[in-house]
């Protein structure tokens, strides 16, 4: 008789569904449903505006529900207590747009100080953290410097180390490629897909950015007046005739070409 054989069926992360949530007559997002599996990377396209950022504050706990269900890993967000909330949250990274880092402290420090907050890990044990966060960004030898004294795509990558550092099951990316240059833009999206396969986070990321949606997505929704107009692969854009997109596309579709290059470059970091 043969061996029968278990085929593994991926772990739903975070599910959302039918979210909703307005600002007084401003209605964010409408009856909003989606999920992300362990290990994927999801992004989140559409016009400045349209409830991206508010989204993923929603799924960490940052705002509250108007309505709907948030789970992460089965359990809803909204039922639980702020000391279990926050047990969540340390499984969660968070990228902001500007990277947030406390600019009276050096990079070090900063990731040090996440790693005080949340563990007791002695401090031989968070200097081994912090370094091998910084050398998975490539900051290494940016320990010990200020963040007023990085670029913008240096500031972004600290504020990525400090978001892996507590080795997170989860990262939510704020427009992480925003005021960026388009060669450093690109290389925070082949950083985002490389972190994906060293560290087998999924991510959820925000962002405008078509490029580095096809580089780094392995689904997309696209948000569009508050509803949800297309959840499926990124190649599949082309077919949703949603005129933000549309212009950029041809340009967009070049960039997929660059992800296996990336996914077996990163086998080697």
């Amino acid at each position: 008789m043969a061996e029968k054989i278990e085929l593994s069926v991926p772990k739903k992360l975070v599910e959302v569904e039918n979210v909703s949530k307005s600002f007084g007559s401003n209605h964010v997002l409408e009856n909003i449903s989606l999920f992300i599996d362990e290990g994927e990377t999801l992004t989140v396209l559409g016009k400045s505006g349209v409830g991206k950022s508010v989204l993923i504050k929603l799924i960490v706990g940052l705002l509250p529900l108007d309505s709907g269900v948030v789970k992460y890993e089965g359990k809803s967000i909204s039922e639980t207590t702020e000391k279990e909330l926050n047990e969540i949250r340390k499984n969660i990274g968070f990228l902001f747009q500007g990277g947030a880092l406390f600019d009276s402290m050096s990079v070090g420090e900063n990731l040090n100080m996440i790693l005080h907050k949340h563990t007791d890990l002695p401090l031989e044990e968070r200097e081994v953290r912090i370094l091998r966060a910084l050398e998975l960004v490539g900051l290494k030898d940016k320990i010990d410097e200020m963040p007023s004294s990085l670029s913008g795509g240096q500031r972004k990558r600290a504020g990525l180390a400090r978001s892996i550092v507590l080795k997170p099951k989860l990262i939510l990316y704020d427009e992480p490629t925003t005021g960026l240059d388009p060669i450093t833009a690109g290389s925070i999206a082949e950083l985002i897909l490389s972190l994906q396969t060293e560290l087998q986070v999924a991510s959820i990321v925000v962002t405008h950015d078509l490029p580095t949606a096809f580089t780094i997505s392995d689904r997309t929704i696209v948000l569009e007046s508050g509803k949800k107009i297309y959840d499926g692969p990124v190649e599949g854009l082309s077919s949703t005739h949603h005129d933000h997109l549309g212009e950029f596309l041809d340009a967009a579709k070049l960039d997929r070409s660059r992800r296996e290059e990336i996914l077996k470059n990163a086998h080697k970091m």
